[in-house]
């Protein structure tokens, strides 16, 4: 699966929350496009990366409601109406769609009586809707909330959560977490030697048996049901 990254910030070298998940979409097998960066943008090879990859994400920091004005020309120049669904040709048709947002403001704020008084899924509402008049499919919306607050062990799960998010097979289903730790675990053990890490394949392993122990579990229970239900 090739994902795309789509990133909008003006002063990207500046942010704390952008540079960390930099540093953990470098560890997977990602195209990261950062779109101030890009100075004239050539439509037609922006086109050409949306159509190449399966997976793209939107990745901003909350400004006013809404991306940085970056994204904003990006998509005003890029997303034409015929390349979106004017020309018959569903171009985008078959990808997956996604955003990664990070807000200053706690994430339980973005609600009907809350500070904001505004849910995120309504902020998003735009971005969501040309994804769905180009028929692709809306992944759920990925939040990071002050991040600049979070301790080490929960910056370590988000870099986690935000990994799975850039290449985990969707729907988040507890078997398609399973195959994503299994795969990652294996590629990291490329890179640890018996001195490195003695006891990393006794740990893979064991994970690989407690998912299969899992999967036997659910079709004991599935063949109970089926019983039951004769």
């Amino acid at each position: 699966m090739k994902t795309l990254v789509v990133v909008s910030h003006p002063k990207i070298n500046d942010s704390q929350t952008q540079q960390f998940l930099l540093q953990g979409a470098k560890l997977q097998d990602v195209t990261w496009h950062h779109v101030e960066e890009l100075g004239e943008i050539d439509v037609d090879k922006e086109q050409a990366l949306l159509m190449d990859s399966d997976r793209i994400i939107f990745q901003f920091p909350l400004y006013w409601y809404a991306a940085p004005s970056g994204l904003k020309d990006w998509e005003d120049k890029v997303l034409t109406r015929n390349f979106v669904y004017g020309d018959g040709d569903d171009n985008l048709g078959d990808k997956e769609f996604g955003i990664v947002v990070n807000t200053g403001m706690p994430q339980k704020e973005f609600q009907r009586g809350g500070t904001e008084n505004i849910t995120l899924d309504e902020v998003m509402a735009p971005y969501h809707a040309i994804a769905d008049r180009a028929k692709m499919q809306i992944m759920p919306t990925f939040v990071i909330s002050q991040f600049q607050y979070q301790d080490d062990q929960e910056q370590m799960q988000t870099l986690i959560d935000y990994q799975r998010y850039l290449t985990q097979v969707y729907p988040d289903t507890l078997t398609n977490r399973q195959a994503w730790f299994e795969r990652e675990f294996t590629d990291r053990l490329k890179y640890f030697n018996d001195t490195d890490c003695t006891e990393c394949e006794t740990l893979l392993n064991t994970f690989i048996q407690r998912r299969e122990d899992v999967e036997q579990l659910k079709s004991t229970i599935g063949l109970i049901k089926q019983g039951e239900d004769e």
